[in-house]
């Protein structure tokens, strides 16, 4: 049984997710998000209340920026006994930053980045990579499994947030290689029931195809994972030492710009295909 309890700071996509989840097992002490939900449950008008009122403190939000404000303001309540257990997807240079501020706290500070979009979290399926010490990792996994199907000892703090840019990079690539293979298909006049019928006995089947086989069927982009989120997640990776030369993440960093660009920014990166014009629907 876990005894900790949990504070969410981000209710955004997965975030409110959490939360609730967290809520339902009797363990949530605080939740906060920038844009005001004080209807949420255990809802907290700071994000320094949320660290007072729990042990561990977990942060959802955006980028590397919105991680670091949100450090700022609740470093005053850190100490030993408290954990931060930070989920945002950022680059190994911010975390060992935000390792720094923490430990020096004498509090503990845990890289939990996850895969899983709406639908896994809203089932318990999110996998973790999780990075830090040993006893760090094992003291949070009853905690962190109340919201995940897995956690994953990556190694240490900057490791696992190297390893969740690589598995979006990979993500990316095959969406971009997944609309281009249909709308060559269309092209040729051939049915979405032939191609993902064709696609399930091939070896490029994959659990992405699976998940946004429904979206470029239906032409729904409503987001499951933003355009905005994984654009800024692919500058992340272009901006680690060794990848000035990665001619994919290149392209699939080009191609999510050019969506945002077109105004697509807060639809499913699925949402891609609509680049690859008219032929494409």
């Amino acid at each position: 049984m876990n005894n900790q309890s949990v504070g969410v700071l981000g209710l955004g996509i997965i975030g409110g997710v959490w939360a609730r989840h967290y809520e339902a097992a009797g363990v949530l002490a605080g939740a906060w998000n920038r844009t005001a939900q004080p209807t949420f449950p255990r809802w907290q008008a700071t994000p320094l209340a949320v660290a007072q009122a729990s042990d561990v403190v977990q942060i959802v939000v955006a980028d590397p920026p919105a991680v670091r404000a949100l450090l700022a303001q609740i470093l005053p309540a850190l100490g030993p006994g408290k954990t931060v257990v930070q989920s945002s997807t950022i680059d190994p240079k911010s975390s060992e930053e935000f390792f720094a501020a923490v430990t020096a706290k004498g509090a503990r500070y845990l890289e939990a980045p996850f895969t899983g979009s709406k639908p896994a979290a809203e089932q318990k399926q999110v996998v973790y990579y999780v990075g830090g010490d040993a006893q760090t990792v094992a003291s949070l996994d009853g905690l962190l499994g109340l919201v995940s199907l897995v956690r994953l000892h990556i190694g240490d703090h900057k490791q696992a947030t190297t390893l969740k840019l690589a598995m979006n990079l990979n993500i990316a690539a095959q969406m971009e290689a997944l609309s281009e293979a249909i709308t060559l298909a269309r092209c040729a006049g051939i049915s979405d029931d032939v191609f993902f019928g064709a696609l399930s006995r091939n070896a490029s089947q994959s659990g992405l195809a699976k998940l946004k086989e429904p979206k470029l069927r239906s032409g729904d982009f409503s987001p499951q994972f933003s355009v905005k989120h994984m654009l800024k997640d692919m500058r992340l990776a272009s901006g680690i030492d060794g990848t000035e030369g990665f001619p994919v993440l290149a392209t699939v960093r080009e191609r999510l710009a050019a969506a945002e660009q077109a105004g697509l920014g807060n639809e499913d990166f699925s949402v891609l295909i609509k680049l690859l014009g008219p032929l494409s629907k």
